[in-house]
């Protein structure tokens, strides 16, 4: 499991919030104009191979840990300058939850 800092996100508000903040661009099963995000923890960024990343995202090198997410959903852009997506999530228990729900979703 991730740090100890993220154990107060809760996958079941998660779920709710996912779909109300994430949910136009991204489903957990299918690509949409975002990519489909289960198993997305602990995958390395840029891999899912029927999505086309930005070139920036595809380099990075990132794999998606609590950390990384919470930098990611915090600002993607001071995470990787010049990827496609300018969307953040200003609240951090918001944060939290979307992270656990996520890893919830990848197995972990």
């Amino acid at each position: 499991m991730g740090s100890s800092r993220f154990a107060s996100g809760q996958s079941g508000s998660g779920k709710e919030t996912f779909e109300k903040r994430c949910g136009g661009c991204h489903a957990l099963e299918r690509d949409k104009k975002g990519p489909r995000l289960r198993g997305v923890y602990d995958r390395v960024a840029g891999s899912v191979e029927s999505f086309q990343y930005s070139e920036a995202l595809k380099k990075s090198k990132i794999t998606w840990t609590d950390e990384a997410l919470e930098k990611w959903l915090t600002d993607t852009e001071k995470l990787v300058p010049g990827n496609d997506m300018t969307f953040h999530v200003e609240k951090a228990a918001e944060r939290a939850d979307i992270i656990a729900y996520l890893r919830e979703n990848s197995g972990k």
